[in-house]
């Protein structure tokens, strides 16, 4: 899983940023250029809005479910939710956390 989870993880960079680099290249960076593209229709609003509150969602479940297994790193997949978005950090974060389980185990089996 933890090879399955980096994949996706790459994925979930690549392919956002593969369609908002060429889009700041033409634009540059303007939030509200960009607020404006994505608001012009609701069903780009309804797909915004499920965006930010599942980002929302996302870095609570982190932040609790991480402190909870006393996970380190945890500021990885916060970031990455807030630089590219739930794409990365939710593969991110389940991806530490295999890592960390897998390393769980192998302390209490030695």
């Amino acid at each position: 899983m933890k090879f399955f989870y980096g994949i996706l993880s790459l994925l979930g960079m690549i392919l956002p940023y593969s369609q908002f680099i060429p889009w700041i290249y033409e634009n540059g960076f303007s939030i509200t250029q960009l607020l404006h593209e994505a608001s012009q229709s609701h069903i780009g609003t309804f797909a915004w809005l499920d965006v930010v509150v599942s980002a929302v969602v996302l870095i609570g479940f982190i932040l609790y479910e991480g402190k909870k297994e006393e996970m380190k790193y945890l500021w990885f997949p916060v970031i990455g939710t807030l630089i590219v978005g739930v794409s990365l950090g939710l593969p991110l974060f389940l991806q530490l956390r295999e890592i960390h389980n897998e390393k769980k185990r192998r302390t209490t089996e030695v």
